[in-house]
């Protein structure tokens, strides 16, 4: 089995978000800084993991991702799988044809149980795991950015509008008018 980048950075990104999104929800844009990983990849990535509710998201001002399920209840196993990435040492893909003539090869047994053992092994390792070995190794987890509102907390000073004449000529038509 030869694990592709969809399978790794689908993990990573979701490590990332599982350890920043206690700040609220966490932008694509802001796991492609931070783990190098190209922001549209990442958008494909995030909806298939987003059909298999493993994430949600946020529209709109202040928005982004947040986990569709507890971090203790998401296993690598299930990030792997829901990218569609297979877990498949065999030649055949699990199919039994590996010498493409309806029979399987001599190792075919082998490689079927070295499967079984890696969806255990995978299936046994949680998000939260993970997350919190990156917490033991001292990642830094920044505080949320303060969101720049539009609405200013000092009041909104009008200009002082003089009924007074704008011209000599205004003012002399109101002096001799009276």
């Amino acid at each position: 089995m030869r694990l592709t980048t969809k399978g790794r950075f689908a993990v990573t990104a979701m490590i990332d978000l599982a350890l920043r999104q206690s700040n609220g929800p966490v932008t694509l844009a802001a796991i492609s800084q931070r783990q190098q990983i190209s922001l549209s990849y990442l958008e494909q990535l995030f909806g298939k993991l987003r059909r298999h509710e493993l994430v949600e998201s946020t529209r709109g001002p202040g928005g982004g991702y947040t986990l569709g399920r507890k971090a203790t209840d998401i296993t690598v196993a299930d990030i792997i799988v829901s990218v569609d990435e297979p877990i498949d040492a065999t030649q055949c893909g699990g199919k039994e044809n590996c010498l493409g003539d309806g029979h399987r090869c001599m190792t075919h047994d082998l490689w079927t149980k070295l499967n079984a053992k890696m969806v255990d092994f995978l299936d046994s390792v949680t998000l939260q795991s993970l997350v919190d070995e990156q917490i033991a190794k001292g990642v830094v987890v920044e505080n949320a950015p303060q969101i720049k509102r539009a609405i200013s907390s000092a009041p909104v000073v009008k200009p002082i509008r003089v009924n007074a004449p704008n011209s000599v000529f205004a003012l002399g038509q109101v002096a001799f008018s009276k």
